[in-house]
């Protein structure tokens, strides 16, 4: 996706809090992130100043978030972003931006859980309390309807990473099919359509301490099927960990959703192979990070495969 024009820098940023927010203009500021499609930049100790510098999708994601995070159930047992303030495309910057809390913590990512009955436990409570039915007009995306409308996209990934060479074991490549082509052929959610995060992948949860203690980055929430969210057990917690979250998780999942899931994890393992792979080769958009999480959550996708009845 194509990179903003303008380059992002400290005095752009003052500038435009100076032009449409100046309360907030004189607080200390440093760059937080460079994430996938937005910058973050710190604001004092509590702000933190979002701005999209991927052009495709990035200010309308931001919009969705200003305008729906406030509705999401509350309290949430995990911090996240609270927009505080909306910036309007201007000369300067053509672009939305947002003015949100800062949520404290490291990107798991770069700082795996490893406490993996304490990040189950927090992850449950926080996605039960996350996934309750959404209002009729709640926004809708790819992450919370059907699983097959995945299908191409999972197929070609899959065999692009067979053909890189990025899983080398065919005993493996076939293990990970089976598991994609058993999720797409569960049952769909016929449930309520409830809230979603839509992309609990590690770089948007944060941890402390070896466990969880932030969730960021809500630009593909949306209503529908929970079984995208729950596909996190397997990318974001250790070995033996999905299982004490599907305990722990309420209303205990059905096979299908679980089935489903697994489809969902699937998905985004296959996308952070092919980006920390793109990191590794120095190419725009990989993150050498994403490679190691996604391989163990294929590991795991699979050993469970093998294991479950």
């Amino acid at each position: 996706m194509p990179r903003t024009a303008i380059e992002i820098t400290e005095d752009l940023v003052r500038q435009l809090l100076r032009d449409q927010h100046p309360d907030l203009a004189e607080l200390p500021l440093r760059l937080g992130a460079r994430g996938w499609s937005n910058q973050m930049w710190r604001l004092g100790e509590d702000l933190a100043v979002r701005l999209p510098w991927v052009t495709e999708d990035a200010s309308a994601l931001l919009r969705k978030e200003h305008a729906w995070l406030p509705a999401l159930p509350s309290p949430l047992p995990l911090p996240i972003p609270a927009p505080r303030r909306l910036g309007e495309p201007s000369e300067r910057f053509p672009h939305p931006w947002l003015v949100t809390t800062w949520v404290p913590g490291t990107p798991a990512d770069h700082a795996p859980v490893t406490r993996a009955a304490a990040a189950a436990g927090t992850l449950a409570a926080f996605l039960t309390a996350l996934h309750r039915p959404a209002p009729a007009t709640a926004p809708t995306g790819a992450r919370g309807e059907p699983l097959a409308a995945q299908a191409e996209h999972v197929t070609q990934g899959l065999a692009s990473a067979a053909a890189m060479g990025l899983l080398p074991d065919p005993d493996a490549v076939r293990a990970v099919r089976a598991v994609w082509e058993d999720a797409v052929s569960a049952p769909d959610w016929t449930g309520p359509a409830l809230w979603i995060h839509g992309d609990l992948h590690p770089a948007n949860v944060l941890t402390a301490d070896g466990t969880l203690c932030g969730v960021v980055d809500f630009g593909e929430l949306c209503a529908g099927d929970p079984a995208s969210d729950l596909a996190a057990a397997w990318s974001l917690l250790p070995d033996g960990g999905a299982e004490l979250f599907h305990r722990a998780y309420r209303p205990a999942p059905d096979r299908a959703t679980l089935r489903r899931a697994r489809g969902w994890a699937v998905m985004r393992a296959l996308g952070g192979i092919h980006i920390g792979e793109a990191g590794r080769l120095g190419r725009p958009g990989g993150k050498t990070t994403w490679g190691p999480p996604a391989r163990a959550a294929l590991r795991r996708l699979t050993a469970d495969a093998r294991t479950r009845p």
